[in-house]
Order: C-alpha cells, then structure tokens, then sequence
C-alpha cells in the first residue's frame, strides 16, 4: 500500500510574520501605546498588501530602493473609499512607519535594505493652533456647574489646560494617583517617558468639588454618566475614552464661540504658548510637555519671536 502524501500547507506570509513580531516589539519593549500599534499596523498592512498585488513572491530581504519608489507613487495615486487621495502627511506617515520597520529588522540581524536609503517625503509644517488668553477664559468658563456631568466637563478643561497632557495620559488618570495638597501627580507619556505634572490652584479647586458631588469610588477621575452603570472592575468600564473628550472639548469650543477649531491637543498648544509668554524656559517647557527632543518644543519659539517683535517695535528708531 503506497502512502498517500501530505500536501504542505501553506506557509505564512513571511512580510505578515515579520510585521506582527514587530508589532509585539512595539507593545513589549518599547511600551507603544495601543492607538501608536494600531498606526503602525495600518500603513505596514498597506505595504503588505501592495507586495501581495504588485511583488509576487516577495521577501523583504530582496527589498530595493526603487520598489520603494513604486510603492511611493502608488501611495500618491491612492484613493479612499470616499474617492479622496491620501494627503501628503498621511503618505509620509506610511513612509515613517516603514522604515521605522526596516530598523527593526536591521537589529533583528534581517538583511534587508538601510531604512537610511529611504528618504522622507517633505512636509508643509502645519499652522499651529492655540488661544489667546481671552480665548482661554471663554472656553474655562463655557461649562456650567450646577450637575455633576458640568462639573466633569469643567475638570476636564482645567486639566488639560494646566498640564498640558496628551488626552491619552488624562483618560488613564486615576483620583488615587493625584496628590492635591502638592498639586502634582506623575504620568507614563509618549515612549513609555515617565515625568511629573503639576495643577495649577484652580484647577485643583474644581477637581476637589467633582469627587466631594462624586457618590461613587470608581478609580478613574473622568468617568461617563450615560449608559448603564457598572459597579465592578472598580468602574473600569465607567473610564471616559479619549474620543469623548474630544467630542467634549469641541462641544465647548462652540459653546464659547472660539472661532479656531480647538482639539485637546490645541489646548496642549496653549498650555506651551501660555508658559513660554510668561517667561518659562523652552527646556523647562520641554520637560513639562514630555518631549524627547528639544526641538520639537522649539515649534512654540513663535511665541518668543512676538515678543522680540514687540521689543523692536518699543526701541528700533525706524518706528519712532
């Protein structure tokens, strides 16, 4: 009797096992949080399945500059389902992450091409957008503070603006984790970078009256009131995610008639530009932001050039 034979089965996609171990990498060893995960496995996902269309049988140790180049113009032709092209940030995201992913592999002793040879795509810069002031105060104000869904929401505003946290670090706020007596607590931010946060006296005023109006002890600090309530896991599921605080903040951004489109990060923006106009150092800045790099704090030197601008306005005798 003649054995029958087994017909292999068909191995893994080697680009697909090569992005799901880097994808690991991100969530074990560099501390990446899900939404910087969830990027990278999207433009990464893109590449494979450009290889899968267009490179049949391909390997990444054969990678070449000029498959880049292809992979590149396709990104530029590229349309949504809504028939609209991927903007030119959106392609040099897919650009970075590839060849963050290149990296990677390099140290994983893959051969492969040097992510160096890949060049990023040149950006406009972005108008940065922040409030004056004035603006500031409209918007802290716009909250009422008769419920305790008002209350929350005036919380929300004061934090964001006297610390100047990603609206990922606040959603994973903790009331256990926030000293008031000392005005600080500490946070885990972007690349797993620890750094102390401080509140400013107001802020630490509406936080003390939302917990006393608060007739729960759930661990988060910002917690729904919609919904059906859930008393275990601590109020786990009660936390706010960080899209409702962006829905809230554009709520109130209206609400005060703020004529810029204001995101919790602009707020973040604010925080920088409020710091910088009452005379804070740009590297004291960039340890209270959390940034690695000093030069991505140096984005808020608009706020020192108006002030030189003013001085020069006082004293050049061509404005006399």
């Amino acid at each position: 009797m003649i054995a029958k034979r087994k017909i292999p089965r068909k191995s893994e996609n080697q680009l697909k096992r090569h992005i799901n171990e880097f994808l690991e990498y991100l969530e074990i060893e560099r501390n990446c949080s899900p939404l910087t995960r969830r990027n990278y496995q999207h433009y990464l996902l893109r590449f494979l399945e450009w290889t899968e269309k267009y490179l049949p049988n391909f390997k990444i140790e054969n990678l070449l500059l000029n498959q880049v180049t292809k992979y590149r113009v396709f990104l530029a032709r590229f349309q949504t389902k809504a028939g609209l092209p991927l903007g030119r940030a959106t392609q040099a995201y897919h650009v970075i992450a590839l060849r963050s992913f290149l990296k990677y592999l390099i140290k994983r002793d893959v051969k492969t091409l040097a992510p160096e040879k890949v060049e990023l795509p040149k950006i406009e810069s972005r108008s940065l957008k922040f409030l004056s002031s004035e603006q500031v105060d409209r918007l802290l104000n716009s909250p009422g503070i008769s419920t305790l869904p008002q209350l929350r929401d005036k919380v929300i505003l004061e934090i964001l603006f006297s610390t100047g946290l990603r609206v990922s670090e606040l959603v994973r706020l903790n009331r256990d984790e926030i000293d008031l007596k000392r005005r600080e607590f500490g946070v885990i931010g972007k690349g797993g970078r620890p750094r102390v946060v401080f509140l400013s006296k107001r802020a630490v005023k509406w936080i003390e009256r939302y917990l006393d109006y608060r007739q729960d002890d759930w661990r988060p600090l910002l917690i729904r009131f919609k919904g059906k309530l859930n008393e275990a896991n601590q109020g786990e599921k009660m936390r706010l995610t960080p899209r409702s605080i962006q829905r809230i903040v554009t709520k109130y951004v209206r609400k005060a008639k703020i004529p810029v489109k204001i995101t919790p990060h602009g707020l973040r923006h604010s925080y920088a530009t409020d710091l910088l106009m009452g005379g804070a150092d740009i590297r004291a800045v960039q340890e209270m932001l959390g940034h690695k790099n000093i030069a991505t704090t140096q984005i808020y030197t608009h706020v020192t050039n108006q002030q030189l601008k003013k001085i020069h306005d006082k004293h050049h005798s061509g404005n006399k």
